[in-house]
């Protein structure tokens, strides 16, 4: 959904301009778009490994194949890194293979569904030939770090220079890990922040009915979701729940200066450059040390701002990011979730109502519980499960009064699988443990195909 009016080739010469890619957002609610971004991993049937970049049924083979449905291939130098088709959308690699689908701005979750199966039918048909499956996990249930080879793609390498130093788990988090999120409008500043509030403090509900990673390299790892515990150890310089969004005055450029805040990874000029810690402050003053005297562009803002990871992140639109990846029927559960919480506005004053008297710790405390008890954690004195039917309840009001119907159903069907799960007390993660503990016989081999996308 990136869409900035500013020409991306403009030098940034104040704070204002900052402000502006984030204000320019702002839009009529007749103009909201949903859009939708999932990962997954791509692995061998035969051997249920991982793989390499250049093998015969490898990434690029794979990159290579999507190319028949109209992609149109994306290479940095020699290698094919990622696909774009107008009106489509991009698909990306991740530094482990993962592959990613950011679709395109829909208007109806109707839409997103059919994107999502009109994808995973292409893959199908190119992975079949391959004998590659595509995992639906949120982390992978048995590689190792070890095992996984890296994508050659500049940035991923500079990245994996600089994660080591500022965190325990940000190799895992880029290779180990996939997510689904959902991309959405806001319509002014004070619907920004209402809307970031709201979705800060629920995500961790989010990470609960999406949980899906409780294993780590094939044994159970403690957690419900073992993927928002690494993104916990990652960098806290970017990631986590923003506390200062809940203070008085937060505003875009309070965001703004979080962003100033999070140290660089890269500049752009026909390759990567690694300015890896270094402050975006320094560069609009010309005092970055790679580049001295060199005033940052737009292009270099928009860039920057995509290397802060928070639960929630702010854009020109804001991108939910607590779920765990899981079937293709969670990947339509989670924007069904978002759309009908935020777009209707008795819903999002409901949602508020849900959470506006939690302070801090209870924000932090439901963060750091939320991945490991999932829909038995507690939250300000009541069950998570029971907070879980109430924000379903409330999204799928929501969904009713934005009445976008296909065959007579509104979108609200899209969250069945979630009310379901609700209902029984069980996530994705709890069924794959009791599988594990039972039919399974403690391996965890047979997810290759239980959760196969």
């Amino acid at each position: 959904m990136t869409s900035f009016r500013s020409d991306k080739a403009d030098p940034i010469t104040s704070k204002a301009q900052l402000i502006a890619t984030l204000a320019d957002g702002s839009k009529p609610a007749s103009a909201w778009r949903i859009g939708t971004e999932h990962e997954k991993f791509p692995f061998d049937k035969a051997t249920l490994r991982p793989l390499p970049y250049d093998a015969a049924n490898g990434i690029r083979a794979i990159l290579t194949g999507l190319t028949r449905f109209g992609w149109q291939p994306v290479n940095e130098g020699p290698n094919v890194i990622s696909l774009a088709q107008k009106g489509k959308g991009t698909i990306s690699l991740e530094p482990g293979g993962q592959l990613e689908l950011s679709g395109a701005a829909v208007e109806t979750l109707h839409q997103t569904h059919a994107e999502i199966t009109e994808h995973l039918e292409q893959v199908h048909a190119v992975c079949g030939a391959l004998n590659v499956g595509m995992l639906g996990l949120g982390m992978t249930p048995d590689w190792t770090r070890a095992d996984i080879p890296w994508m050659p793609k500049g940035r991923y390498a500079i990245m994996r220079r600089y994660m080591p130093t500022v965190g325990t788990m940000g190799i895992d988090m880029m290779t180990r890990t996939c997510t689904v999120q959902v991309n959405l409008d806001y319509a002014s500043e004070a619907d920004m922040v209402k809307k970031l509030r709201v979705s800060l403090a629920l995500q961790p509900l989010a990470t609960a009915l999406f949980a899906n990673s409780p294993f780590t390299e094939g044994k159970d790892n403690g957690y419900l979701s073992f993927r928002a515990n690494i993104w916990r150890h990652t960098d806290p310089a970017r990631t986590g729940m923003l506390p200062f969004a809940f203070e008085d005055g937060m505003s875009f450029e309070r965001y703004v200066d979080y962003l100033l805040d999070v140290p660089m990874y890269f500049v752009y000029r026909d390759g990567f450059i690694d300015v890896a810690g270094q402050s975006f402050r320094d560069f609009m003053n010309g005092r970055l040390a790679a580049l001295p005297g060199e005033a940052p562009t737009v292009a270099d803002w928009i860039d920057h701002m995509s290397t802060a990871f928070p639960e929630v992140r702010v854009k020109n639109y804001l991108e939910m990011r607590g779920a765990d990846c899981g079937s293709a029927a969670h990947l339509a559960a989670l924007p069904a979730l978002w759309v009908g919480l935020l777009y209707d506005q008795h819903s999002l004053d409901g949602a508020w109502d849900l959470v506006k008297n939690w302070d801090e710790a209870t924000r932090t405390a439901f963060h750091h519980d939320a991945p490991i008890k999932g829909l038995r954690a507690t939250v300000a004195g009541r069950s998570v499960q029971d907070l879980a039917r109430d924000a379903l309840a409330l999204a799928r009001s929501g969904l009713a009064r934005r009445a976008r119907t296909e065959g007579g159903a509104d979108e609200g069907r899209y969250l069945d699988v979630l009310d379901a799960e609700v209902a029984a007390g069980a996530t994705q993660a709890d069924r794959m443990l009791a599988l594990y503990r039972g039919a399974w016989q403690g391996s965890v081999t047979p997810a290759y195909t239980a959760f196969t996308l």
